[in-house]
């Protein structure tokens, strides 16, 4: 059996690679699509599609996670709900189930037939980009937000200082 797992990974935190591992003990593959793949160096979406492989790709491994196990596929957004769910069907591979608590997307896909799971809620006032975003610009700690593998993509790119430039030049448009 094969999940579809659908997020931002805005940046990929512990809370994402819980979803992953739970998804993995109860399916054979997961595809995980990566939206919003067509923007970068936004607010919302400071990281680009290849730096948020990157950083799923790291942590992954460092989970010890056998790589055939997943594929990971970029899904831009096309901001058209009746047409999103074929829309994501025409850039992954096939899928049985989808692990989702996104109301939307949880309505979209169960209107097409598709079944559902709710992944159990890790924290989410703690794991969760927005937040993560939030102590990058603060200069508090978010290291500890997100798995080891996610965090020296991170480093490497400096992108705590890319999502404060981001926040800075944004406050002063």
């Amino acid at each position: 059996m094969i999940a579809l797992v659908v997020g931002r990974y805005q940046p990929f935190h512990n809370g994402h690679l819980k979803v992953m591992v739970e998804a993995l003990e109860n399916v054979d593959q997961i595809i995980i699509g990566v939206g919003s793949a067509q923007y970068s160096g936004t607010h919302d979406n400071p990281f680009s599609y290849e730096e948020r492989r990157s950083m799923i790709e790291a942590s992954m491994k460092m989970e010890g996670i056998d790589a055939s196990r997943y594929s990971i596929h970029p899904i831009d957004d096309i901001h058209n709900y009746p047409k999103w769910v074929a829309h994501i069907n025409e850039r992954v591979p096939h899928f049985d189930l989808v692990y989702s608590r996104s109301e939307l997307t949880k309505r979209l896909f169960g209107e097409a037939g598709i079944e559902i799971r709710e992944p159990y809620l890790y924290d989410r006032e703690r794991y969760s980009g927005t937040e993560i975003r939030r102590r990058m610009v603060e200069g508090e700690d978010w290291h500890g937000l997100v798995p080891k593998g996610a965090c020296q993509i991170i480093q490497d790119i400096n992108g705590a200082s890319r999502v404060r430039e981001i926040e800075t030049h944004e406050d002063h448009e």
